[in-house]
């Protein structure tokens, strides 16, 4: 048995452990990084990355099938187009490996030992990794735990088979005919709105009275509509409740208590994500919990001392970019210098069709929160750039204290907002008012501008409505 001894251990290769074990290792720490599957975790391998891959060959394709039918307004024609798939799937990988690449080569930039297997605590500054040539005893100063989360899993619809969850769906070689998508959050509508693309016919099954309700109804609207267009059928309302006795159909109970029985191909089965916290001897060091979670403060700091955690094992909102911030942070306290979780906002992005953006509070969530709050709506059917794209369709919302007009919030909807994402949390975190945001220049023609016509409007003088 081999033993190795660290100033950090960082336990998952995922966005915030890497992210930590980098910045820890350009800090001059010792580090040392372990994980069984390759750099970049579920982002990078089987999530962000991969789907949004996937969504962009579903958008081409549907281009290409627009252009085939009709010539449109911009007079292009084309035809008899089709898709491969497991070519797609490729070219998707591809660009999977070259980020691993590109991550690994970082590390090592950093000076971080990279230990590929599973680890097991022994105590709070010790684990044992199982490696493919043998086991390894690694001892640490501090520890970092970045585990991550998974899909899920329904107990009447286990994963496998027609059942797939969605690290399936990215691998699928062959267009299935007829998808069914259990489960009308971000992930589930992200990926079956892709595939309805690319020709599926998609039924999604909720058992909530709406879609993405996270969000409130006026953002997911064209997200409704946008899915009415494609042919989807939406069963809202309804439960799954398990695979019919011959295995080929999912069995549905409606809002109105009528029994269904759905003929897919495939079911997509995307009801959320669990914390990843069994099978790393977390029992053996008894951290304080936050119901599945892992209980930090401000400093990422768990419940026993030298022992952190970062990223989805900690909570919502489970986003790659808040583990990537956490992970920056802690690397930087365990070397040395003063830090704190002190954000005012982190954007979330959902890419359906169109995307969502949100930072920060929304009307209904400021009000609540006892805030008098001003509105301002621009709508992309008055933004040139929208009207050029072809995807006017939605709006930019802006929500701000009535006394001294800060911004507390800012949500959009349309093709292409989530490239907004960070103007719209650089505004939140610097403490911007709408005056700010209003005297700003934006160039045209962009979207962003409107951005600032929603601050004109909240003002009382938007210029292009």
């Amino acid at each position: 048995m081999r033993e190795i001894s660290c100033k950090l251990l960082v336990i998952g290769a995922g966005p915030g452990g890497y992210v930590c074990a980098i910045r820890a290792g350009q800090l001059g720490l010792d580090t040392v990084i372990v994980d069984a599957g390759k750099p970049g975790g579920t982002c990078l391998n089987v999530g962000c990355i991969p789907s949004k891959a996937l969504i962009h060959a579903a958008e081409e394709y549907e281009k290409v099938l627009h252009y085939a039918a009709d010539a449109g307004p911009l007079g292009i024609s084309l035809r008899e187009p089709a898709i491969d798939l497991a070519r797609t799937v490729a070219w998707k990988d591809n660009i999977v490996g070259r980020l691993n690449t590109g991550v690994a080569g970082l590390l090592r930039k950093a000076k971080v030992k990279t230990v590929e297997g599973r680890a097991r605590f022994r105590d709070g500054k010790t684990v044992e990794v199982e490696t493919e040539t043998g086991r390894q005893v690694i001892r640490a100063e501090a520890v970092v735990i970045a585990t991550g989360s998974a899909p899920v899993e329904l107990p009447a619809l286990p994963f496998g088979g027609p059942i797939i969850s969605s690290t399936g769906a990215l691998a699928l070689a062959e267009l299935p005919q007829n998808l069914i998508v259990v489960g009308a959050g971000y992930i589930g509508l992200e990926l079956g709105m892709a595939f309805a693309r690319m020709g599926s016919r998609l039924t999604v099954v909720e058992a909530l009275p709406r879609i993405l309700p996270q969000y409130d109804a006026e953002l997911t609207r064209p997200v409704v509509k946008r899915l009415e267009a494609l042919g989807a059928e939406l069963l809202l309302g309804a439960k799954a409740r398990g695979l019919s006795s011959t295995g080929d159909k999912l069995l549905v109970e409606t809002a109105d208590g009528r029994e269904l029985q759905l003929a897919a191909d495939r079911i997509l089965v995307a009801v959320g994500r669990r914390p990843v916290i069994e099978g790393w001897g977390l029992d053996e060091i008894d951290l304080d919990r936050d119901g599945a979670f892992i209980r930090i403060d401000d400093h990422c700091r768990t419940s026993m001392r030298g022992v952190y955690a970062i990223g989805d094992v900690t909570g919502e909102p489970m986003l790659a970019h808040r583990a990537m911030a956490q992970g920056e942070m802690v690397a930087e306290i365990i070397a040395g210098r003063k830090r704190s979780w002190d954000k005012r906002v982190i954007p979330a992005i959902c890419f359906t069709d169109p995307e969502i953006v949100t930072a920060g509070l929304s009307p209904e969530a400021a009000r609540a929160a006892g805030r008098e709050v001003t509105v301002g709506q621009f709508p992309f059917t008055a933004n040139g750039r929208a009207m050029t794209r072809q995807g006017e369709d939605g709006f930019v919302r802006i929500v701000a204290r009535t006394d001294n007009h800060l911004v507390l919030g800012i949500q959009a909807v349309g093709q292409g907002v989530s490239e907004l994402a960070a103007c719209f949390g650089l505004a939140i975190e610097m403490g911007a008012c709408l005056e700010d945001v209003a005297a700003t220049i934006h160039a045209h023609p962009t979207q962003g501008e409107a951005f600032q016509e929603a601050a004109l409007k909240a003002l009382g003088h938007a210029l292009h409505i």
